[in-house]
């Protein structure tokens, strides 16, 4: 499932997964936010309240998480302030939702306060 994050006039592409939070996200598509940063995170309210699914701290620089204890999808890219090494770090666990398919390079540009669109394709 293709998806575009827009911030402003700045694009990322990213694939969701098959998982059923992923599912429920993309069919609520396009979904309209305000972004905050957490070190090299950025996340989001979205509409849904959905329940952890294969819930993990695990996460790799690209992934792309659902958090359900505020109902926000976060975008990882880089080192967080509970990272405890190179890799990111939810503040508890997400549900792995999609992975960025584009350099990750755009999102450091993007500050707290910008609005997001999540959309198909």
């Amino acid at each position: 499932m293709d998806v575009s994050f827009q911030f402003g006039s700045l694009a990322v592409k990213a694939k969701f997964n098959d998982s059923n939070v992923a599912q429920v996200i993309y069919s609520a598509l396009p979904i309209h936010s305000k972004v905050n940063r957490w070190g090299d995170e950025i996340y989001f309210e979205i509409p849904e309240k959905l329940p952890l699914e294969s819930g993990t701290l695990n996460v790799k620089i690209g992934d792309i998480g659902y958090w359900p204890e505020g109902a926000c999808l976060c975008l990882f890219f880089g080192k967080t302030p509970a990272s405890i090494d190179e890799c990111p770090r939810p503040a508890s666990e997400v549900t792995i939702v999609g992975t960025f398919t584009a350099s990750l390079d755009t999102l450091r540009k993007v500050v707290s306060g910008i609005k997001v669109q999540v959309l198909k394709g």
